[in-house]
């Protein structure tokens, strides 16, 4: 059913990747199927064409052997539909997250530093343990997976005896290799500390929690308040720190992968999860200050969930969905939708930046605000 295929095969890799390929649109048929506005035979059709599965060192959520297991949870929606699939997809995904897990765990006995692709949700681990907790939450691999978290989030030394987060990387945050000499400690959803909270916090949510669990999630706060940026009205966080401090004064584009939105999701769940609410009222705050603010919703030039209307639009109705008072996000998703039909429609057609991912976030914005929306195709961006 797999096959180590390197990623460099681009009509396969494309056919198995979440965030641009097939994988990615077939999320948009499930929805249609689930709502009655599309048949599964649909849905049928678009998994013929996946395999075989890649599942060596480059498979991760978003490609290959555990995005086929994500896809296909969705796809079963709590019916015995693809068990057979499903449980031969499990065996491999825990093997895979052993392997994964023993290489980060000799890397940080190293002393090493980390990469995005050690624990990012795109590449990395966390990406694996938002798998496994829809799929093997009482699992040893899922506790591996968290137990790595708390490792993550302990602090290392730097080359010059300085402290540093642990999640610190020597690479550059982007295409711009010159931007963070020196390496730097990433804020974001997409690549930073924030992905990693959040999974920790829907773990303890869930009531899977290892040793030193709530120390791990309060370590990311507290990093996250130090580096908090206010005036009297904007809160906002930046979206990297090197060794010359923050990245920019200014807030960033408010998006699900680096700005002020993810950043808030993840605050909020944590602070449910530690009962604290202050926290939770300042993180919502923060979010309705960026709403509020035409500068910051000015920068969004697209439709898509990475940094587009389409991830705001979801990870407004998360934070709604959990908010003290939900009614005060109502007006502003009513905002967000017409923002988001005034920039054009995405080229490609995928999940992350294209069309489908836009389509799922459009159409399930029309749910009732507060509620638990009906789609979980967000949990790979774990925003639930």
């Amino acid at each position: 059913m797999t096959t180590a295929l390197p990623t460099t095969d681009i009509s396969l890799a494309g056919r198995q990747s979440l965030a641009h390929g097939h994988l990615g649109m077939t999320l948009l048929h499930i929805e249609r199927a689930r709502r009655g506005t599309g048949d599964w035979q649909a849905v049928h059709r678009a998994f013929a064409s996946v395999t075989p599965l890649i599942d060596g060192t480059d498979a991760s959520l978003y490609l290959g052997a555990p995005a086929m297991a994500f896809v296909l949870h969705l796809a079963a929606d709590g019916t015995d539909r693809y068990a057979g699939a499903l449980h031969t997809l499990d065996g491999i995904v825990a093997a895979h997250a052993r392997s994964r897990l023993a290489a980060a765990h000799a890397r940080i006995d190293a002393g090493r530093h980390a990469e995005f692709a050690e624990y990012d949700v795109f590449r990395g681990l966390t990406g694996i343990g938002a798998l496994l907790l829809r799929r093997q939450p009482q699992g040893p691999e899922m506790k591996g997976v968290l137990e790595y978290l708390v490792r993550l989030t302990e602090p290392m030394t730097g080359p010059e005896g300085e402290p540093l987060p642990g999640w610190w990387v020597r690479h550059a945050p982007a295409s711009d290799k010159t931007a963070t000499p020196g390496g730097h400690a990433n804020v974001g959803m997409a690549h930073g500390i924030t992905g990693p909270l959040a999974l920790l916090a829907l773990a303890m949510r869930a009531g899977v929690t290892v040793d030193g669990h709530e120390d791990a999630i309060r370590r990311v706060c507290r990093w996250l308040d130090q580096i908090r940026q206010s005036d009297s009205r904007v809160i906002h966080w930046p979206r990297w720190v090197s060794h010359r401090g923050a990245a920019q004064p200014q807030p960033a584009t408010p998006s699900w992968c680096y700005g002020t939105p993810g950043v808030v999701r993840a605050q909020q769940l944590a602070a449910i999860v530690l009962g604290d609410d202050d926290r939770k009222r300042m993180a919502e705050r923060a979010l309705l200050h960026c709403l509020d603010d035409p500068d910051q919703l000015n920068q969004i030039d697209g439709r898509g969930l990475c940094h587009g209307f389409g991830g705001l639009l979801r990870t407004l109705q998360r934070v709604a969905e959990d908010a003290e008072v939900p009614a005060l996000f109502e007006d502003r998703l009513d905002l967000v939708k017409r923002r988001f039909l005034t920039v054009e429609p995405p080229e490609e057609a995928g999940f992350l930046n294209g069309k489908a991912g836009a389509a799922l976030a459009f159409q399930d914005a029309g749910d009732e605000l507060g509620a638990t929306p009906r789609g979980q195709w967000d949990t790979c961006l774990l925003l639930a």
